[in-house]
């Protein structure tokens, strides 16, 4: 059976699903975009999601096509038609189709489409084995806050990572790690401090970092939100990463150096492993 999609107020066939060459998105990336996890049939951290998508979607200037209840009722609808048990809803939202100008058009109808991919989530295997970065500088533009389709920067970080045999890259910035090219970067210091960078303009707000930080608020850890060299990434106890797709993977190592014991650290177990028993009750 084909899969579903969502396109503007209808469900078709991936093969009949069409946006015009003049979308917005297609021309400039002029969109945003959430990708939410899906387990057992069910959304996870959608509220979070859906704060994240109406701030992208304010930092654009453009209005939000859907209400929330829409939106609810448009993810549900795909994870049913779809028999989603474990994977993602992907979710873009653009200015629309106008005749290319640079300026933003008056009067256009924002654009709407929606997928789901099915993929193990709890049995990822690289939950068990960790994985392996490499460092990149960081291409980006300076307001990488908003969720933008703009991601170029982003698949020529991935795909370098893929060449030099690793999972994912951490992009640097002035020494400094800013984020992987789809996840939020954690070390474990030398001095026992989980560490992640702080919010601003310079990284993207991370839903399942935003849990992991109240996560550890509640279990008393030491976490400061506090930039890190690569040179402490290397030397640290631990490092994982967090991503919607991906929820919790323990970093073993990076460019080359093992990280700890070249182990998937129980620090990083430990927040997978809270992360999915609190998405599961919730």
């Amino acid at each position: 059976m084909s899969r579903i999609v969502y396109v503007n107020g209808l469900y078709v066939p991936e093969e009949e699903a069409k946006v015009s060459v003049f979308d917005r998105a297609f021309l400039f990336g002029d969109g945003v975009y959430e990708v939410t996890a899906v387990l057992d049939r069910r959304l996870v951290d959608f509220e979070p999601h859906l704060a994240r998508l109406d701030r992208s979607l304010k930092e654009i200037g453009l209005a939000p096509p859907l209400s929330h209840d829409d939106l609810r009722a448009l993810h549900a609808e795909l994870i049913a038609r779809n028999g989603v048990e474990e994977g993602i809803v992907y979710l873009q939202i653009t200015r629309g189709s106008a005749d290319r100008d640079f300026a933003y058009p008056e009067k256009t109808a924002p654009s709407v489409v929606a997928f789901t991919q099915s993929r193990p989530l709890i049995a990822n295997p690289y939950a068990a084995t960790g994985v392996k970065v490499v460092t990149i500088p960081d291409l980006r533009w300076k307001r990488r806050d908003i969720k933008s389709t703009s991601m170029l920067a982003q698949a020529m970080g991935k795909q370098e990572a893929k060449a030099r045999g690793a999972y994912e890259a951490w992009m640097v910035e002035e020494g400094r790690v800013t984020e992987g090219t789809s996840s939020s970067a954690f070390i474990l210091d030398a001095e026992g401090v989980i560490r992640t960078q702080p919010l601003g303009p310079h990284i993207l707000p991370g839903v399942t970092r935003r849990a992991v930080l109240r996560l550890a608020a509640l279990e008393g850890l030491n976490l400061e939100e506090r930039p890190f060299s690569v040179a402490e990434a290397l030397a640290a106890r631990e490092a994982f990463m967090t991503a919607a797709s991906a929820f919790v993977l323990p970093v073993v190592e990076i460019d080359g150096v093992a990280i700890g014991n070249g182990r998937p650290g129980p620090m990083a177990q430990a927040f997978r492993s809270l992360y999915i028993e609190e998405a599961r009750k919730s």
